[in-house]
């Protein structure tokens, strides 16, 4: 491959993703296939600048067929014309501010991809400028992905020069769903961050109203909530000085994208609250382990809530008994700490007074909040409850599926315990 065409090298870290965004300027070209198309409008181009006084509205479509075809550019003559037209712009800086700024180059992305990152971030004042210098000096192929510090004051020569170099060093976050905060703050503490995690755990558990007004969904916290619910999943990679802020926003920015407005709309538009749908979501992503019963578990507590009896849920407690553990265990052993280790019995377990509604076999009604991040797939659940089957029970087998025995009075699950070998 020549030109634009051709993808940067480097190997895959961590969240990069290539998207490749076919920038294109100026009137449309058809696109011709391999070197004969190359050669063929290369000829064109030859015999219509050898043939016809050159002047400035030649100059402009020679320009508009280099930006539509960069593979162009190793025509001298077409070369030259788009140096003549870029002027400054191959040479001069994009400005003054020497602030860096932190950009990524994805695995897979073309020449023209990073060129257009580029100027849309301000480090170059146009980006087929990058396109030029690198297809024009044979360089289209030594740009490595990853990531880098540039600034405004970087001529386009010296940007393109840093992106042949060794990336700066990130760290790759790896997160699932179902994690509390707690988790993730213990999580980040194994990372080798420069980042004061314990001042992230804080932000978390206090956003600012610089936070709070930054994300729509946000709008349905309670007031002095801690952001639990609300941290998304994923694996994305992050510098290594990333700063505690930045981090909540990158889970919070995976929240969005993952899951974002739509559930909020359609429980809104239902009449019901969103974040009573989330804690439900949390407590279903705590209990479920295949898809096809997200639903159905769903539906038991939403017709026990109906009921207003008990919820009577495990991981409400284990959440609520694992949160006073916490407090009483000095930060920097958390990233020992066992989560979420089942209770021999659970409903006799005492909670501290400001967590007592997760202690659901004694407090009738919803639990304060969310429990952990649910899934995409647990939120379609709360969503939308099976709750036509009656069921207001239910235990796991045992029996290495995974799956639950559901039943809709007691005494059907007095019958389940018996066959599951909970009683005898």
């Amino acid at each position: 491959m020549t030109g634009e065409e051709r993808p940067v090298s480097g190997v895959r870290r961590g969240g990069y993703t290539a998207r490749p965004n076919d920038r294109r300027r100026g009137p449309a070209l058809a696109r011709f296939g391999g070197l004969l198309g190359v050669l063929a409008v290369a000829a064109v181009l030859l015999w219509l600048l050898s043939s016809i006084t050159v002047g400035p509205a030649v100059n402009g479509v020679v320009f508009s067929m280099a930006e539509s075809n960069p593979s162009l550019l190793q025509v001298g003559p077409v070369a030259r014309i788009v140096r003549d037209r870029l002027g400054a712009d191959l040479t001069a800086p994009a400005g003054t501010n020497a602030t860096i700024v932190h950009f990524k180059v994805p695995l897979g992305a073309t020449t023209a991809d990073v060129a257009g990152s580029l100027q849309r971030d301000g480090l170059v004042r146009d980006g087929f400028a990058i396109t030029y210098l690198a297809i024009t000096e044979g360089l289209a192929g030594q740009i490595q992905a990853g990531a880098y510090d540039l600034n405004q004051t970087m001529t386009p020569q010296a940007i393109l020069a840093r992106l042949q170099q060794a990336p700066v060093p990130t760290v790759t976050v790896a997160l699932r769903e179902g994690l509390r905060l707690e988790q993730i703050t213990a999580y980040l503490e194994t990372l080798p961050l420069k980042m004061d995690v314990q001042a992230f755990y804080q932000l978390a558990l206090h956003p600012t109203p610089a936070i709070l007004s930054s994300y729509p969904f946000l709008s349905t916290l309670p007031a002095g909530r801690s952001l639990e619910g609300f941290l998304g999943a994923g694996t994305f990679d992050v510098y290594q000085d990333v700063t505690p802020e930045q981090m909540v926003r990158d889970l919070l920015d995976l929240w969005q994208s993952d899951i974002g407005m739509g559930a909020v709309q359609q429980a809104q538009k239902e009449g019901r609250n969103f974040y009573q749908v989330l804690s439900l979501a949390s407590l279903v992503e705590q209990e479920a382990r295949v898809p096809s019963e997200r639903v159905l578990i769903a539906g038991v507590y939403a017709n026990r809530l109906a009921q207003k009896m008990a919820l009577d849920a495990d991981p409400t407690v284990i959440y609520g008994y694992d949160t006073a553990q916490l407090r009483k265990t000095p930060f920097a052993q958390w990233k020992d700490y066992v989560f979420w280790n089942a209770l021999a019995n659970p409903g006799s377990v005492k909670l501290p007074a400001d967590l007592q509604g997760f202690q659901t076999y004694t407090w009738t009604g919803m639990f304060p909040g969310p429990i952990c991040t649910p899934s995409l797939a647990s939120v379609k659940a709360a969503l939308n409850p099976d709750t036509a089957t009656g069921y207001l029970y239910f235990l796991a087998k045992n029996d290495g599926s995974h799956t639950h025995a559901f039943a809709r009075t007691y005494a059907e699950q007095l019958a389940n315990m018996r066959r599951y070998g909970y009683i005898q």
